[in-house]
């Protein structure tokens, strides 16, 4: 770390990504120009080191990136927090939680395949966080490169206001350096690792393309900022420093998003992009972060980057180390040192900052202090992901991140009584760093099922059992994780009333229940009193709903949550005796059962997001694959002979894809896919897992 700490110059950043676009190629890359490292490694190179941020062996071995990785750089007078994270939709939580506490981020597309469907995700994730963002367009060294075309998807698929910043010298094999349209100077990298940049003229070929990119970039200047436009109407140049100033404000007030292009692997142009990481993207100051205020009924409040003020941090990541649990932080507001008492907001348990060290994908660095705006780790602190930290003079909170369903689950059990131990730390471990890792345990069946966001997640984490805890576990079939929900409005009025010797119990319930339409907020339930002139008192509504809310953890029908529901209460009555707040809640189950059969109730599936990519000869057989598996097929694009089919397939027909694709393709066939949305499944499939429920139920009470 820089023995000063100038806030100003200060980047905490994330590279973001479809899989396999060079995120973490383009990281070595950073590492290496920033002298953190003295040597480049590839992803998948041919001496078996791996790149750096790929730090487990598992990452290694498979050639994608698991965990999201932290370190810290120096480019030229600026300090760089950088985030490498997973591509993969597995491990979308690693790209939620990292862009939950950044400033601003990357965006990496592949010059060829360009916004693929892990890109939409991850634009999705950085508008719910406002993070603002620059693009880099890579691998323009690979047959096919087009970014002008990856430029355009930017704009018809994410919606974004995306326009060159630099464009390329060459593409393919020919792709030589870049054209800065700001400077309207050329420049090309030279040496093995394209550590020395050389300028050079524009290419008389291109300084017509040149002009006119540049001046349309001038032009998405001026719609934001007015000496611009009053120069660029006046047909005059703005000077480099107006242009600068101009993109950083639109950048950091999301309204543009400039792309730069290059080849990571090839080394071109990736000290450009650093240079454009310190010119444009925000420092801690810059994004507006706001808090809960828990002596104020959690009223927002917005934090300032400021040492002097009490210290806020929030806790985005777990990892376990030799030395015991390691824990990534984000200090927003205060200073953190070595030796401090903290506040764990969740518990409000105090403890004591044995360790700070400054990380550098799986290495450290010891430290005595973490200034406001820094990511830091810290050592023997146990919390949970998303815990807040705070010192003893605010009682405050962070808003809590997204975290996405899981739709998928498996049966596990330890092979030996002898793991037993080792199954149940593990789990817990598990849970604790991953949010989207769920487990429970099925009391009817008296298994222990896990649940996921898909099928490399859970065998990424069966696999870490065995060699992270020499626990070896036997898994039973995967089981899609359906919903349950009603189809119409339905009234429901029940009566508790139960007679025991001296007091008894008492409870009138009278209401409705109707669908929820699609929330923005993600709301699965909503419970409305409506209860007038006392009927009810409010001491025992909260019984109601309690018990509604209780009923839909398990429906009735198969067995899955019940969401999509809101319910009214309107009316009710009470004794004044044999009422109680656990008689309303006996009544509001009760409600629950009865109502909901009269609700027409329906089986949800989840439908993932499909995207295929095969050579164009195979589009056929590959889109006769997804018909079979009750997909819809959305579009298609090809390029170079590449075709891409987007569909929506039910996720319940999706295991073995893999293997059908390879064998259709003769191997050359990719997949992706993730989830988008619960819909309803087709009556004979409803029908068959209901009486497959019932079959199981019957079974289990003999």
């Amino acid at each position: 770390m820089s023995k000063t700490w100038d806030i100003q110059k200060v980047r905490n950043i994330g590279i973001s990504a479809h899989i396999d676009s060079g995120k973490t190629t383009l990281s070595e890359r950073i590492l290496f120009y920033g002298g953190r490292i003295h040597e480049i490694h590839e992803v998948k190179g041919k001496d078996g080191v791996g790149a750096t941020m790929d730090s487990m062996d598992l990452e290694r071995e498979k050639g994608i990136t698991i965990q999201s990785a932290a370190t810290q750089v120096q480019w030229k007078d600026h300090t760089i927090n950088l985030i490498d994270t997973p591509g993969h939709v597995d491990f979308t939580v690693e790209v939620e939680r990292s862009l939950r506490v950044l400033d601003g981020a990357i965006l990496v597309l592949c010059g060829v395949s360009g916004v693929q469907s892990q890109s939409i995700t991850v634009d999705r994730q950085m508008k719910r966080y406002s993070v603002p963002r620059l693009a880099f367009i890579n691998k323009l060294d690979r047959q096919g490169a087009n970014p002008f075309r990856v430029k355009d998807a930017l704009v018809e698929k994410l919606r974004l206001n995306a326009f060159m910043a630099n464009i390329p010298i060459g593409l393919e094999d020919k792709h030589v350096g870049i054209v800065d349209l700001i400077t309207m100077k050329a420049f090309q990298n030279q040496g093995d690792d394209g550590e020395t940049i050389q300028e050079i003229p524009i290419p008389a070929d291109m300084v017509e393309q040149a002009k006119e990119y540049r001046q349309i970039l001038i032009g998405k200047l001026a719609d934001v900022d007015s000496t611009i436009e009053e120069k660029f109407l006046m047909e005059e140049e703005p000077t480099v420093e107006e242009m600068r100033a101009a993109m950083r404000a639109g950048v950091i007030s999301l309204k543009l998003v400039p792309v730069f292009c290059g080849s990571a692997f090839k080394n071109k142009n990736v000290q450009h992009l650093l240079d454009a990481v310190n010119f444009y993207l925000p420092n801690p100051t810059e994004k507006i972060e706001h808090a809960l205020d828990l002596n104020k009924g959690e009223e927002k409040f917005p934090l300032k980057t400021d040492n002097d003020l009490p210290l806020i941090m929030l806790a985005f990541k777990l990892q376990e180390t030799q030395f015991g649990q390691l824990t990534y932080m984000r200090v927003y507001q205060g200073q953190v040192k070595k030796g401090d008492f903290i506040i764990n907001q969740t518990n409000k348990k105090a403890l004591k900052v044995p360790r700070l060290v400054r990380m550098h994908s799986a290495k450290m660095e010891d430290i005595d202090v973490s200034y406001a705006g820094d990511i830091v780790a810290v050592f023997g602190v146990d919390c949970a992901s998303g815990d807040t930290f705070c010192d003893e003079k605010i009682n405050a909170s962070m808003q809590s991140m997204h975290i996405a369903d899981s739709v998928i689950s498996l049966a596990i059990a330890p092979k030996s009584k002898e793991g037993s131990n080792n199954f149940t730390k593990a789990l817990q471990k598990f849970r604790k760093e991953d949010p989207t890792f769920r487990v429970h345990r099925d009391e009817e069946s008296n298994e222990t099922i896990i649940s996921g966001m898909g099928e490399l997640h859970l065998e990424i984490y069966i696999e870490r059992m065995k060699r992270e805890f020499a626990c070896e576990v036997t898994v039973g079939q995967p089981q899609v994780a359906y919903r349950e929900t009603i189809g119409e409005e339905a009234a429901y009025d029940y009566t508790h009333k139960k007679q025991t010797g001296g007091s008894g119990q008492y409870a009138k319930v009278i209401g409705a229940m109707r669908p929820l339409p699609p929330q923005e907020d993600g709301a699965v339930f909503k419970f409305n009193n409506k209860v007038v002139g006392g009927r009810i008192p409010k001491e025992f509504i909260a019984g109601v709903e309690d018990g509604f809310k209780e009923q839909c953890t398990k429906g009735p029908l198969i067995g899955f949550p019940i969401v999509g529901v809101e319910i009214d209460l309107v009316d009710g009555g009470y004794h004044d005796v044999d009422s109680s707040y656990m008689a309303f809640k006996i009544a509001g189950m009760a409600a629950m059962r009865e109502v909901y059969q009269k609700a027409k109730p329906t089986v949800l599936e989840p439908i993932m997001k499909l995207e295929t990519t095969v050579p164009e000869e195979y589009m056929g057989p590959a889109s006769g694959q997804i018909n079979q598996r009750r997909g819809v097929i959305l579009g298609s694009t090809t390029i170079e002979g590449t075709v891409t089919i987007e569909a929506e397939v039910p996720l319940t027909e999706m295991f073995g894809y893999s293997t059908d694709l390879r064998s259709a393709t003769k191997g050359k066939g990719e997949f992706a896919m993730e989830f988008t949305k619960y819909s309803p499944a087709p009556r004979n499939i409803q029908d068959d897992l209901a009486k497959k429920y019932q079959a199981k139920r019957a079974a289990e009470q003999k």
